[in-house]
């Protein structure tokens, strides 16, 4: 087994499934995120909700990756996001720099990297040029690359937005076949738009199925799906049994864990748990 394959098989000892505690927002949605959630600003709040809720990975940029290393450095392991952009810019033509190295990670002990893909975006070839060096480069060193496959720009937008079926299993289908290890993807809607490209436009598909096209777009790679914003814990746990039954191998949910207070964030946790081991939950 090659080295990244032992580092990314350890996101999925503790409960069979990868549950991933995200705090790259801060970066890539400004502090918008922080005003119902003021705890919420401070790193220390969401490493303590990664150790109590015993997550398998947290993922931060390289600022405070760097600054906190001492207090999560052997309890919980690190994806270092070694790209990554504001959302001030319109997202018309969207690129995510670099803002680490594989050079950073390393010296970091980070278990993997993350990589913003930003799929369908006029500047694709860029990035890609751009992903390919990083992957390369990553593996060389035995380092597993988590992309974070978002469909992006003015021609997702025309041809029925982000969040739809066509562009979230592009989407993991370019990922697949640019070499990711695992893909971080949104849950795609089913709602109709005029503007999906056939055969999409006239599929009808629920949820669940939309999801299993998704996980099959992948080609045998691990996904991992987002929870998006602030939902009830119900409206969350219905998302995760719709992951777990359409075979993702684990969810990645920021801010519908850290915008909640500790005991909160930690009971919803031990829930999502619960669902993942699939045991019966009290609603």
């Amino acid at each position: 087994m090659e080295p990244k394959e032992v580092k990314l098989n350890t996101l999925f000892k503790k409960h069979g499934k990868a549950l991933i505690l995200p705090y790259d927002q801060g970066l890539e949605h400004g502090p918008t995120d922080f005003f119902n959630a003021p705890f919420a600003q401070d790193p220390m709040y969401i490493i303590e909700i990664a150790k109590k809720g015993q997550y398998d990975a947290i993922a931060m940029h390289i600022g405070n990756a760097r600054r906190y290393f001492k207090y999560y450095y052997g309890d919980i392991p690190l994806i270092l996001k070694i790209n990554g952009k504001t959302n001030i810019p319109s997202d018309d033509e969207p690129i995510s720099p670099l803002t680490a190295s594989i050079e950073d990670a390393l010296s970091l002990s980070a278990i993997a990297i993350g990589y913003t893909l930003y799929v369908g975006s006029s500047r694709q070839d860029e990035d890609i040029e751009q992903f390919s060096q990083i992957r390369e480069e990553a593996h060389r060193y035995g380092l597993p690359v988590i992309v974070w496959s978002y469909p992006r720009g003015r021609d997702i937008n025309e041809k029925g937005g982000k969040d739809s079926l066509y562009a979230i299993e592009y989407a993991a289908r370019a990922a697949s076949e640019l070499g990711a290890d695992m893909i971080k993807l949104n849950i795609p809607s089913i709602k109709k738009h005029p503007n999906i490209p056939a055969p999409y436009r006239d599929l009808e598909i629920s949820l669940e199925d939309a999801v299993k096209r998704v996980v099959a777009a992948a080609c045998g790679v691990p996904v991992i799906f987002a929870g998006g914003g602030m939902v009830t814990d119900d409206e969350l746990l219905d998302k995760v049994k719709i992951c777990m039954k359409s075979g993702a191998s684990g969810v990645i949910f920021g801010r519908n864990i850290w915008q909640r207070p500790l005991d909160k964030a930690l009971e919803l946790t031990d829930r999502i748990k619960q669902v993942i081991k699939g045991q019966n939950i009290n609603r």
